[in-house]
């Protein structure tokens, strides 16, 4: 099967700093994709990149193996790439269906194609629709936002994304600042979302949530990716020696210690 996604040799620099040096990556077909990395090594500039948010200095990027060039968010969603950020980029005020097809909007078509009123009965029954589907649980379609937990934007944010995105979906930190139980749902609708067919890459700090829902794991140290393991065969402790540099893969995909000084004959 064709990669989904994929990035070869990405780069990215403002004045002396680096934030990708030569970044690779690859996203497959019905997957979930975790990104871990410490704070500044690069995986979300990375990711900025792969959405449309942030133009690379060098590098490629391809959709289904085709070579594209995002310019803007617009570009990536146009090809069916939708980002989840963590500030979920909702209005407080207006309700779900309305934050569902944001810039969206469904119109009814008026006398001469002159008057386009609003198709808020679409909308809603549209949004109702994909919110059952992925079983998030709203009292009222019509509620404003800011009436909703933590848990439940996240959930409409995911829901929008999971509506309009063909190709994959990609979320920043969707647990980060949610409760125990309703990171155990958002970690539930993103399982929803793979079984629907549609791969997930999540960005997330949290090993545990990692590890409970990820199908493989892309390692981002010093700007660029260091190793892809899987969590069935790669303990959480190994993954935090990747991250931090105590540990790299060999050439035979071995997890092992990096050489020290001393060991190379650089040392004392």
């Amino acid at each position: 099967m064709t990669t989904i996604l994929s990035a070869r040799g990405l780069v990215k620099r403002y004045g002396h700093v680096t934030a990708i040096d030569g970044a690779d990556f690859d996203l497959e077909p019905g997957e979930v994709l975790a990104v871990v990395g410490d704070n500044g090594a690069g995986k979300s500039s990375m990711i900025k990149a792969l959405s449309g948010a942030l133009v690379p200095d060098a590098g490629e990027i391809r959709v289904d193996g085709e070579l594209v060039h995002f310019r803007t968010p617009l570009d990536a969603r146009r090809v069916g790439i939708e980002t989840v950020y963590q500030d979920l980029a909702l209005s407080p005020a207006q309700d779900i269906a309305s934050n569902m097809f944001l810039g969206r909007e469904i119109r009814r078509t008026g006398p001469l194609r002159l008057i386009r009123k609003l198709d808020t009965a679409k909308m809603r029954g549209e949004a109702q629709r994909v919110l059952d589907e992925l079983d998030i649980k709203i009292k009222s379609i019509t509620q404003p936002v800011e009436t909703l937990s933590g848990g439940q934007r996240q959930g409409v944010a995911v829901a929008r994304a999971a509506a309009f995105g063909t190709k994959a979906v990609i979320m920043d930190e969707p647990t980060a600042a949610l409760g125990v139980a309703e990171s155990a749902r958002v970690l539930a609708l993103i399982d929803r979302i793979r079984d629907r067919g549609l791969p997930v890459v999540l960005i997330s700090h949290n090993m545990p949530h990692v590890y409970e829902i990820a199908d493989r794991i892309h390692v981002h140290r010093l700007g660029r990716r260091v190793a892809v393991v899987s969590p069935k065969t790669t303990t959480m402790n190994q993954v935090v020696g990747l991250i931090t540099g105590a540990l790299e893969v060999d050439e035979h995909g071995e997890v092992r210690e990096v050489e020290s000084a001393i060991h190379t004959g650089l040392g004392a």
